[in-house]
């Protein structure tokens, strides 16, 4: 099963998307499971990972509504871990689809502290003793801090979105040296997604990105590396299509099993996804 284990659907109104700014033209509109459908058929994918793009309630409940409508469909969602009634509002949102949680630290007035919040941890512990997945928003510049975060957290799967963002101007090696911590940590994994509105202005080459998938790979494995779209967040900078010929063309030299794990394999294990008989498809 070939799965996009990063994508977004939303409802667009200005207020509750601050940060999608006045230039980002192509993403003030509507993204909805019947935009996505095609895309992936077109690219032989099978499934997805919907994941949030609010910090709000609501809007994981609105994801779980579309997961519903669109096969092979799951969500990670929002949830104020930080909160006193934590077990209540996870009993509240409980839902067979819903596979994880994700808080965009990058967007903290001091993402480094916000990591290091007491309740954060106390949070996290909780997500991570009910078995949900969380994935971490964070930019080059604390990627030391979700090292310490991480190693604190390890009874469950943690997510670095977008390969912590790294500073494509400073290269491959400066971010492989910056994530070489947090890499090693065997229940860290990593998605190949976000690269190509990274690349200053968006003027992005397989040249440019192609070392940064090459030193994700030296130093996750391809079994702790995940594709995803960002779909359509990538359209500032990329068709959907282009942004899955840019992995496909990085990954044309690993073994079949190295290639289906990054396609899907490493995600069904993640995610807990099922099979046709509703079977784990992860055997370990």
């Amino acid at each position: 099963m070939r799965i996009d284990a990063h994508q977004h659907f939303w409802r667009y109104d200005a207020a509750h998307f601050p940060w999608i700014t006045e230039s980002m033209t192509r993403l003030q509109q509507d993204y909805r499971p019947d935009d996505l459908a095609p895309l992936l058929a077109h690219c032989e994918l099978q499934g997805s990972i919907a994941v949030q793009a609010r910090q709000c309630v609501a809007e994981t409940q609105q994801l779980l509504q579309w997961a519903q409508q669109q096969p092979a469909t799951q969500v990670v969602g929002w949830i104020d871990v930080t909160a006193a009634d934590l077990a209540e509002q996870l009993m509240a949102l409980q839902h067979p689809l819903l596979r994880g949680f994700r808080h965009q630290v990058q967007d903290e007035q001091d993402p480094a502290a916000w990591l290091q919040q007491p309740r954060v941890s106390t949070g996290i512990t909780q997500l991570q003793r009910h078995d949900y997945v969380w994935e971490m928003l964070v930019t080059w510049r604390h990627l030391a801090d979700a090292s310490r975060f991480a190693a604190q957290h390890d009874r469950h799967w943690l997510v670095l979105d977008h390969l912590g963002k790294p500073d494509i101007a400073r290269g491959a090696q400066a971010w492989g040296e910056q994530v070489a911590e947090l890499a090693a940590m065997p229940h860290v994994v990593c998605k190949l997604s976000g690269l190509v509105t990274e690349a200053p202005h968006g003027q992005w080459s397989s040249a440019l990105l192609r070392p940064f998938i090459d030193e994700a790979l030296a130093r996750f494995g391809p079994q702790r590396l995940m594709f995803g779209s960002d779909w359509p967040v990538c359209l500032l900078a990329a068709e959907y299509h282009a942004v899955a010929q840019l992995i496909d063309d990085a990954l044309a030299e690993l073994s079949a099993d190295e290639q289906a794990a990054i396609w899907g394999n490493t995600a069904a294990q993640v995610y807990s996804l099922t099979g046709e008989n509703n079977e784990s498809v992860f055997a370990g």
